[in-house]
């Protein structure tokens, strides 16, 4: 993989699951990197327990401390910094604690993400079944969470005349996911904002994408199937996921790219991006771009 062993990234939402497995490959790759997210060790965020009761957890995993410090073990220098996303004057002080600290920002892997809060276990229900509560917990604290760090990163951004966001989401070439409508309305927005940001920050040399991976053996899906990550491929369920790293090499490659400027504004999948920049999953897979399937 690339060798970022000048950057200085911010990754948001960063204590377990796809956040977690950006900061922990940008590590690998030498970076400097700001776990942001609000669970601490022995202190979980205190709104996913209808999610863990329903995955059959009995304690809700990871902490941005852990995280930290596999970033530290990967090569890396993790450093861990409790932000509610959600709330402008604290991520106002992540942004400021990273200039004083560093003098710089390169990279702002937005990632911070509410939907999980409200999960009831309902994959697909028509949208005049779904409770309000979901938009609460995807825009409010979902797409709110994201434009709310780029807004107050991209001063940084423009002043120095360079940057990457990357804004993680979902995309399978503007299918719906039927059944889900506001996922769908959220992951869409997200799609719309990195797509913004980019008309806006491409003539100061800022790049902005969105980023798409497939269907993540994050800690929450792992505990859904019963199983963990030494054992999923007993589960043929989840034959076609992938892991949270994966993603996490497709943001090491953007931001090791000299050219990414050029990409500004795309959506990017994952599995494509392997193709391209030649990566693999952990367990050396290229695996493919994740496929709605559509009848």
């Amino acid at each position: 993989m690339k060798n970022l062993r000048d950057c200085i990234a911010v990754v948001t939402g960063a204590s377990r699951g796809a956040g977690r497995g950006c900061a922990v490959e940008l590590g690998a790759a030498g970076a400097t990197v700001v776990v942001t997210g609000r669970s601490r060790r022995g202190q979980p965020a205190p709104s996913y327990e209808q999610i863990r009761s329903l995955s059959h957890m009995d304690r809700v995993p990871g902490s941005i401390d852990e995280t930290a410090e596999e970033v530290t073990r990967a090569g890396g220098r993790g450093i861990a910094v409790a932000c509610d996303h959600t709330d402008e004057a604290q991520v106002q002080a992540l942004f400021e604690r990273v200039l004083h600290d560093h003098g710089r920002l390169d990279l702002l892997v937005n990632n911070a993400w509410g939907g999980h809060e409200s999960f009831d276990g309902v994959f697909q229900a028509p949208f005049w079944e779904r409770p309000m509560v979901h938009w609460d917990a995807m825009f409010d604290r979902g797409v709110r969470n994201h434009l709310l760090a780029s807004r107050l990163a991209a001063p940084t951004f423009v002043r120095q005349g360079r940057g990457l966001i990357v804004t993680t989401t979902f995309w399978d070439r503007d299918r719906f996911m039927h059944g889900n409508l506001l996922y769908d309305l959220a992951k869409s927005a997200m799609t719309r904002l990195a797509f913004g940001m980019a008309q806006e920050l491409k003539p100061h040399g800022v790049a902005s994408v969105a980023l798409s991976p497939g269907w993540m053996r994050t800690e929450f899906v792992l505990a859904g199937h019963q199983t963990d990550e030494g054992r999923w491929h007993e589960r043929p369920a989840l034959a076609r996921t992938e892991s949270p790293r994966y993603l996490g090499r497709a943001v090491v490659a953007l931001a090791g790219d000299p050219d990414v400027l050029a990409r500004s504004g795309q959506v990017l999948r994952v599995g494509d991006l392997a193709r391209t920049y030649g990566f693999t999953d952990i367990d050396g897979r290229v695996v493919p771009p994740f496929e709605l399937d559509v009848a």
